[in-house]
């Protein structure tokens, strides 16, 4: 569905300008290209590419993926071509697109996070970072970088040192306090906060008595995680000043518009893509015939109109 042009959709994620609020998160939608034959990408509000590491990294063994009541189990293990063939190999289709590729950054030390940041960086084409803390530190023994407020505001600040990119931190909500998280990494100078990830979760085969998934845990995603977003969210934006993007069971509309409503700028849509390719489409034009129905004309006059 083509936008209305008496609608605007246009939201802006610190000097970030977006068409409408839709994304794509992280993960569900490949490096963009893969689904360029089901998508108009030129209608996106922006591409978030699959988490991209230092070097190629092959993931966890199988089974990996589980489906769940209402949603799904991932142990893929951010499985990736790595920056350089990224760079080298699908950025070049992305610049076809008239569309904002946001590129999705993850590392098991603060040194890995600079490099991944600086070769992107330097590359032609990359509109925004988006930071993923939910990785392991090998320096801690494993603890997610996100689950430590200094290891957090750490990594934030390391990427700042070395791009001139918008760095949009993504928040793990495995952690006792989340808006805590959030004040750390905006003190630490990010521009913008993207939330939730996975909730970690796992499955047991009643027949075998084993973990549905090699690696026994798995991130959890789907319409089962919204109510956790939601609150996650509404928590994190009474305690920030800098722009939310809103994750989490994301299906169609009227989900979108929840986040909208509570005062996030934008939206990415994950495990809506593996059930209905079009999904980021069809949520875009459903946005936009709710604003028409509720004579709204600038998306901004719909944002933050929460009232609790």
């Amino acid at each position: 569905m083509a936008e209305t042009k008496s609608i605007n959709m246009s939201v802006k994620i610190g000097t970030l300008k977006l068409k409408n609020p839709v994304m794509t998160a992280s993960g569900t939608f490949g490096y963009g290209g893969e689904y360029a034959d089901y998508v108009d990408l030129n209608k996106l509000g922006a591409i978030v590419v699959k988490g991209l590491s230092l070097k190629p990294r092959a993931g966890n063994p199988p089974p990996r993926i589980m489906e769940t009541p209402s949603g799904m189990l991932n142990a893929v293990g951010l499985q990736n071509i790595g920056v350089h063939t990224f760079i080298e190999e699908k950025l070049p289709i992305l610049r076809k697109y008239d569309t904002n590729v946001i590129a999705n950054i993850y590392g098991e030390t603060y040194d890995e996070y600079k490099k991944v940041a600086q070769k992107l960086t330097s590359a032609k084409g990359v509109h925004a970072l988006e930071v993923n803390i939910s990785c392991p530190n090998v320096r801690k023994g494993g603890l997610s970088f996100g689950a430590d407020l200094k290891s957090a505001a750490a990594v934030t600040r390391k990427v700042k040192e070395v791009t001139d990119l918008p760095v949009i931190v993504k928040l793990t909500p495995n952690v006792t306090d989340i808006t805590a998280i959030a004040a750390a990494v905006e003190k630490a100078g990010a521009d913008a906060i993207s939330l939730i990830n996975t909730l970690t979760g796992m499955s047991v085969d009643i027949f075998t008595r084993r973990p549905h998934l090699k690696n026994v845990t798995g991130g959890l995603s789907g319409p089962a995680i919204k109510p956790v977003a939601l609150r996650m969210v509404w928590q994190v934006l009474q305690k920030i000043s800098i722009p939310v993007i809103g994750i989490g069971g994301i299906m169609n509309a009227e989900d979108a518009l929840e986040f909208l409503i509570l005062g996030t700028k934008a939206v990415q849509i994950g495990t809506a893509n593996f059930i209905n390719p079009q999904a980021t489409i069809e949520i875009i034009g459903g946005i936009e015939r709710y604003m028409e129905l509720n004579g709204i004309k600038n998306i901004s006059k719909l944002i933050g109109t929460f009232r609790s």
